[in-house]
């Protein structure tokens, strides 16, 4: 069952208040007033890993903003094979605007919070709320950016640079606020089989790619899934 949000008078709510993605996310283009009329339409829900929050072509009732964890997007073809095509991060906005079916699907990748508002709610409040209709179209075209950057990534990188880039990618998500000369750590969200399949590599060209950057010190692998990073720049260096 979703939590629906507290609302007190016309203050900010009070999970609204204590939301890490909020003033990132779509709601911080809201004023007060304009806050508690969204959250009355919202309730929040937890999915564990592996959780299907959206089905590929899927008829679309909500929309939702991330507030914690990762999520896999995926397409799946006729004969049943995935292709992992994405990852979205908080504070991302989950869902496709304005259509009626999804053209992905949407797994929980790791323990994942959501802030969830029905489809024609948020459509309504968009018409008359100009500052959340921007946030969500610089959400949009941010989105596409980093697309088209992903596809140079698997159209033109070595291996070792799409390795590199792949957890410069996760690293730069787990920690926004790092400096390039820090450190970050952080629970690797997707299997290999996946990373290979994200990356278009194997399996075994990923399990190498990942051995190289240990032996050169630039990544640590405990448990096989909490990463660490000493030094970010050292990683960026190797995105190519």
């Amino acid at each position: 069952m979703g939590e629906r949000l507290d609302i007190h008078n016309s203050e900010t709510p009070v999970l609204c208040r204590s939301c890490e993605a909020r003033h990132q996310g779509i709601c911080g283009a809201l004023k007060a007033d304009e806050l508690v009329e969204f959250a009355r339409h919202t309730r929040k829900e937890r999915h564990e890993h592996g959780d299907e929050l959206i089905g590929d072509s899927s008829t679309i009732h909500s929309y939702a903003n991330i507030m914690r964890g990762v999520i896999k997007l995926s397409k799946v073809l006729e004969d049943g094979r995935q292709q992992v095509v994405g990852l979205q991060f908080a504070p991302d906005f989950l869902g496709r605007l304005f259509g009626r079916q999804s053209v992905l699907a949407a797994e929980a990748a790791s323990t994942v919070d959501l802030c969830i508002i029905p489809r024609t709610a948020l459509e309504r409040m968009m018409a008359t709320m100009p500052a959340l209709e921007h946030r969500l179209m610089q959400q949009t075209l941010r989105e596409l950016d980093e697309a088209r950057d992903w596809m140079v990534t698997l159209g033109r990188k070595t291996a070792q640079e799409k390795v590199a880039s792949f957890l410069y990618l996760i690293a730069r998500h787990a920690d926004p606020t790092a400096e390039p000369e820090d450190g970050v750590s952080f629970e690797l969200p997707l299997s290999r089989a996946d990373v290979a399949d994200f990356l278009g590599l194997t399996v075994e060209t990923v399990s190498r790619q990942l051995t190289k950057l240990r032996q050169q010190g630039v990544v640590s692998i405990s448990n096989n899934r909490t990463v660490e990073i000493p030094d970010l720049e050292a990683l960026q260096g190797l995105c190519g």
